[in-house]
């Protein structure tokens, strides 16, 4: 079961959500909204190199996900 990273269009919370399937209702934790988006993870990744490479983009950086962050 995959965790998902999701943020409320309604109070603009991020969460994150352990999810089962994709038809399973998500609702923001903090005010129970279902208008709520899946963002994209941004993790670390390990390599060779002396500084640590991350992953680009995704999250909510900029305003990406409409929330207006």
């Amino acid at each position: 079961m995959p965790i998902y990273e999701y943020v409320c269009m309604e109070c603009e919370s991020h969460f994150e959500e352990l999810v089962r399937n994709d038809e399973q209702q998500v609702a923001c934790p903090d005010c129970s909204a279902a208008n709520v988006r899946k963002q994209f993870s941004v993790f670390a990744t390990h390599g060779a190199s002396t500084q640590p490479s991350f992953g680009g983009g995704g999250g909510c950086c900029g305003g990406s996900c409409g929330c207006g962050h």
